[in-house]
């Protein structure tokens, strides 16, 4: 489900920050979602603060699923797919193959973030076990998708809980991203589609800072759950 699609990139920031994207948001799965026996995933770092503003409105609790690019080595702001704590890892399969990666060289690549993932798994939820998810609507919850790939690993890495259903929401996508994650979650939301590239997650935030792993742990602090 999107609310709103825009053919390119904004001309104007639509939300002030991501507190306020997820104020919305959470007044759209509130009419839909109201009173569910659910849990509110966030994927750190940008979307623990959209995804506290859900929790606190649906009143449901607040926690992380830490799925993370795997870089390609020479241009490591892109990504050749995810890897999250567990060991799920999606592969982006036609770029791996453009990229003539070897196996092991994906291995190590993969080994070298998971162990990252994991460090940020215990800095959020220190000793806290992976909430019970059995038979629960899940909300998985970012502050936008852009490929689409992290949020696909953290889809797979949910599955294997049984949970009741996976609900994707996220404030911002472009068109190619709705279309493959929605293939693969009981339910999307999504505020704004934007139809056609480029496409930036930042353009549609007036402020859009880095947060900190402390920033994100007072974030989930303040969740009352």
């Amino acid at each position: 489900m999107s609310l709103e699609t825009i053919p390119t990139m904004p001309r104007r920031p639509f939300f002030d920050d991501r507190q306020a994207a997820g104020r919305r948001l959470a007044g759209v799965l509130s009419e839909a979602y109201g009173g569910v026996d659910g849990v509110a995933l966030a994927i750190p770092r940008g979307g623990v603060p959209v995804a506290l503003e859900v929790a606190q409105t649906l009143a449901i609790p607040l926690d992380v699923i830490v799925p993370r690019k795997i870089p390609i080595p020479w241009e490591p702001e892109a990504g050749l797919g995810a890897v999250t704590a567990d060991g799920t890892i999606l592969l982006n399969e036609p770029l791996v193959t453009q990229l003539g990666l070897t196996e092991a060289q994906i291995r190590r690549l993969a080994a070298q973030v998971q162990e990252e993932v994991r460090r940020r798994t215990r800095a959020y939820r220190g000793t806290r076990p992976m909430p019970d998810l059995k038979g629960k609507m899940t909300f998985l919850i970012d502050d936008g998708l852009a490929s689409g790939f992290t949020m696909l690993t953290a889809i797979q890495s949910v599955r294997r809980s049984d949970p009741g259903q996976i609900v994707v929401a996220v404030p911002v996508s472009p068109r190619r991203s709705v279309n493959l994650v929605e293939a693969e979650a009981d339910e999307l939301v999504c505020l704004i589609v934007q139809e056609m590239p480029p496409f930036a997650v930042a353009s549609f935030y007036a402020s859009f800072p880095d947060l900190s792993d402390e920033q994100v742990i007072a974030y989930l602090q303040a969740s009352d759950w």
